[in-house]
């Protein structure tokens, strides 16, 4: 049996992190963009897009429950340069987030419709991470600087 206010309280939560997770990829969209990694520049600002998309969808969700939606604070997170730091900093919050919204999903506080949406979130969160651990593994293969230069050089043939 689903519970109203605690499903209205579960996505205030995250459309609260995500929407600081979402500004946090456009802030690194555009550090690296600078640094001259469009390509990462790219995959960042995407996210972010989609990110905020869900925080849409998840806001609909709370008006439609007939709740309330909150703009709420969110403590400072670290800005990086380094773009391996920043996925393994990305990659540890999409495993963090991912068995938060796991339990959630089997808490059995959200209605049918609320879950699909949950479903749809989590699929995409599981792209997301698989994505960066896929980066992470082959920085260690082929090293940091090889794995920096591909980038650039993908970047280079892809103009």
């Amino acid at each position: 049996m689903s519970d109203k206010q605690a499903t209205i309280d579960a996505l205030q939560s995250i459309v609260t992190g995500l929407s600081a997770n979402s500004f946090g990829h456009r802030i690194q969209s555009k550090i690296f963009g600078g640094l001259g990694f469009q390509s990462l520049a790219d995959k960042y600002a995407t996210h972010a897009t989609e990110e905020m998309d869900f925080v849409e969808q998840f806001m609909d969700r709370i008006l439609d429950l007939g709740g309330e939606i909150k703009q709420e604070a969110q403590e400072a997170k670290p800005i990086y340069t380094d773009i391996v730091e920043f996925i393994e900093a990305d990659y540890k919050v999409s495993v963090e987030g991912i068995e938060f919204l796991n339990k959630m999903m089997e808490s059995g506080i959200f209605d049918a419709t609320t879950y699909d949406l949950m479903k749809v979130y989590l699929k995409d969160e599981e792209e997301d991470m698989y994505w960066s651990e896929q980066q992470l593994d082959l920085c260690k293969m082929i090293g940091k600087q090889n794995y920096l230069t591909q980038l650039l050089i993908n970047d280079q043939t892809a103009q």
